[in-house]
């Protein structure tokens, strides 16, 4: 039992296994792709075409192969990286597309190192080591570093490595670790956006606790907390300007960091919903939008996006409400119409995601409701991230790994879950014993 549950909790272990059945997918998938089809497919996409763009010199422009100018439609650090693997590897190669997988799974495995450290904090060495074997083992993270040449895998690291660091802060007084905290969100900004929604719950809650623990401190050093607070927000600022200021100087307008969320609002909230039939999806597409963004570029499309969405919404709340429900529901499911995508597929594997995602749902569920019964100091961090990271999608549209980068703290929370509830049966299964070792 004892050699049994040192292998459970040894952190290498689950980082050998999880980074064996990342590429042992990728490997078995390989076989069954043309290799044409390696070398291109995964790069049909905007971060492929930018960093086609930036590798052949034309810089940070072209989201969709054509010269359509500059663009902020994504972040610089993702598209930067997969330049430097055209520049080693050749654009549109095997090779790069090998290296940029191989990346992949090393960011994929590395979660298992935050969260299981978190875990270890927030409750037990146990749930550390059960929520790093689900990651290690949930399909869709298994199966995300082989099928998206995108941030997907690095934005899950760095939102695990987030909730690492803000709990270690807590513990810190050293002005360089909040320097290191303000960084650390500044390159996640500048790699997925979406994560930026986080920032003020984590940062607002470690600003808090900093200041419990200076209340009892000599009053020269009761607002440090405060000083030390406001550095590391603007440190994250800071790496963002640069960006900032880019796309003010190529678009004569503030774009912070994106300019695509119009579009991805439209896409979700647009004419082709009505109230009679707003779970009917209307044959609003990127694919069709893209033609009028050729024709008008993105400064003059992205506003025209906007104001159709915005037209939409307030003139059908109800069909919009409905459509906030649906997509609640798909985000927490995996698929819209969960149910009967479910029932209609032959995949087993879209059937196992399906049901990988549900459970964990109710999981990470379930362990928010410990949490909260527990009075855990740590419930206000992790319970942000199911709570407010999906809001966004709510609005607009969603897909499975839109998730993914919560994942790794959803499965934290179904983790703190499963522990409760053998907490609960382990002492009924023993009992029985117990009772008849006492009648003899």
């Amino acid at each position: 039992m004892h050699d049994s549950w040192k292998a459970f909790a040894s952190l290498a272990l689950i980082l050998l296994v999880a980074f064996a059945a990342r590429l042992a997918f990728a490997w078995d998938q390989e076989r069954k792709i043309p290799a044409t089809a390696l070398a291109t497919a995964p790069f049909a996409q905007e971060t492929g075409n930018i960093a086609y763009s930036l590798a052949t010199g034309k810089g940070f422009s072209n989201p969709f192969r054509r010269e359509t100018g500059p663009t902020a439609w994504l972040t610089p650090v993702y598209p930067l990286l997969v330049a430097a693997a055209f520049k080693l590897f050749g654009t549109f190669t095997i090779p790069a597309f090998f290296f940029l997988v191989f990346l992949n799974i090393l960011f994929s495995t590395a979660v298992c190192i935050p969260i299981f450290h978190v875990g270890k904090r927030v409750a037990s060495l146990g749930v550390g080591a059960a929520a790093a074997w689900l990651w290690a083992l949930f399909p869709g993270a298994i199966m995300v570093p082989f099928e998206w040449i995108w941030d997907t895998s690095l934005s899950a690291l760095l939102a695990a490595t987030l909730l690492w660091a803000t709990l270690a802060l807590v513990d810190s007084n050293r002005v360089r670790d909040w320097c290191g905290y303000g960084l650390l969100w500044g390159f996640t900004l500048m790699t997925n956006p979406s994560l930026g929604s986080l920032l003020p719950f984590l940062l607002g809650w470690a600003a808090h606790r900093a200041r419990s623990r200076a209340a009892t401190a000599p009053s020269p050093w009761s607002f440090a907390w405060l000083k030390k607070s406001a550095l590391a927000l603007g440190l994250a600022i800071l790496c963002c300007v640069p960006w900032t200021l880019r796309n003010f100087a190529v678009f004569n307008r503030l774009v912070p960091l994106r300019s695509n969320f119009p579009l991805e609002l439209y896409i979700g909230n647009n004419e082709n919903y009505d109230d009679q039939h707003p779970r009917f999806p209307g044959p609003i597409t990127k694919e069709r939008e893209t033609l009028r963004y050729f024709r008008m570029g993105e400064t003059a499309f992205m506003d025209e996006e906007r104001r159709k969405a915005m037209s939409f919404i307030v003139s059908h709340p109800r069909a919009d409400l409905i459509l906030f429900g649906d997509r609640f529901a798909a985000f927490w499911t995996g698929l819209p119409n969960a149910l009967q995508n479910f029932l209609a597929t032959d995949s087993w594997l879209v059937r196992a995601l399906m049901l990988c995602a549900v459970l964990s749902g109710m999981g990470a569920l379930a362990g928010i409701a410990v949490l909260v019964r527990r009075r855990s100091d740590y419930t206000f961090p992790l319970v942000a991230y199911p709570a407010v990271f999906p809001f966004l999608y709510y609005i607009t549209h969603t897909s499975l790994r839109y998730r993914h980068p919560i994942d790794p703290v959803v499965l934290l929370l179904t983790a703190i879950a499963a522990q409760s509830v053998w907490c609960i049966v382990r002492p009924r299964q023993t009992h029985p014993q117990t009772t008849s070792e006492a009648s003899t």
